[in-house]
């Protein structure tokens, strides 16, 4: 591996840093300084070498054989966010949901408060077209600054992105350095509410305490996932340490023990009761990585 100005770290345990609190090491843990720390490092190493990015760690099964190549974390480095303009604000790949709505509201720029529920980083809310509430990233997104893979920095658009519900053109490898959002001038108590509103209904639907990786599946056209597992009779069904949460049947949560084996597995049992009863084909939207 060449020298790098960040921090470099071999065989890496990833259980810490992901919610479901399982899976196995990466095989290298890259913590770049800056963008153009990651471009170099992309640019010396091996293209064959396979490389993703790591966020919040929300949605993500990290499984047990470990991740080999390389996970990018984005650090305190890529975590800033500040206002362009009176409706605009660039925001690190690094940054929370929750550090750019609560920027947003003390800029006064609505629109964007649907981020405060939603747990993850700009990186990947670019990359996903993370949504909530009615809105999603490409509502609002400008451009975006990208290391690729050869370790070539480029700035797209929200044109360049191809999004679609939950999807992307990013290329594999690709890592979001920086994002530039719009919304529309507000009043900040006002945005504030708005905020508050999310968080609570969050909170009172959705089991955030638990370990758990956010919603596990898309909803297919025309129908919710959540309701499609309940009527599959698989609300509060366990495999291993695993289970569907009582709560929002589109959780899965790890009681204590479980295995991101038995957390996959159940997800695919689920997969495999809705079909059989609905006929609708329920489609992943927690990423799994690594080798079982």
């Amino acid at each position: 591996m060449p020298s790098v100005r960040g921090k470099l770290t071999a065989d890496a345990p990833l259980a810490p840093l992901v919610w479901f609190k399982s899976g196995g090491a990466a095989q290298w843990l890259f913590e770049p300084a800056d963008a153009d720390d990651l471009s170099d490092f992309f640019a010396a190493i091996d293209p064959a070498v396979p490389v993703m990015a790591l966020g919040l760690g929300s949605n993500l099964i990290v499984r047990d054989g470990g991740v080999p190549g390389v996970v990018v974390r984005l650090g305190k480095a890529f975590a800033r966010v500040e206002a362009v303009d009176d409706v605009s604000l660039r925001c690190g790949g690094g940054a929370s949901g929750i550090l750019v709505s609560s920027t947003a509201r003390d800029s006064g720029i609505a629109g964007l408060e649907f981020l405060r529920s939603i747990p993850g980083t700009v990186g990947g809310f670019v990359r996903m077209n993370g949504g909530a509430y009615g809105r999603e990233t490409s509502d609002i997104l400008i451009e975006c600054e990208v290391v690729l893979r050869s370790g070539e920095q480029v700035t797209l658009t929200d044109a360049d992105l191809g999004y679609s519900y939950r999807h992307s053109a990013l290329t594999d490898g690709a890592i979001v350095v920086s994002a530039t959002f719009r919304g529309e001038p507000g009043d900040p108590a006002a945005i504030q509410a708005e905020m508050d509103r999310i968080a609570a209904a969050r909170e009172e639907s959705q089991p955030l305490r638990s370990k758990t990786g956010g919603s596990t599946f898309k909803n297919p056209d025309g129908h919710k996932a959540w309701a499609l597992v309940d009527e599959a009779g698989c609300r509060g069904m366990q495999m291993g340490g695993a289970q569907v949460s009582e709560k929002h049947t589109n959780f899965l949560l790890n009681t204590g023990s479980a295995t991101s084996s038995d957390i996959e597995a159940l997800g695919e049992e689920v997969r495999r009761r809705v079909k059989d009863g609905s006929g609708v084909e329920l489609e992943w939207e927690i990423q799994r990585v690594g080798l079982k």
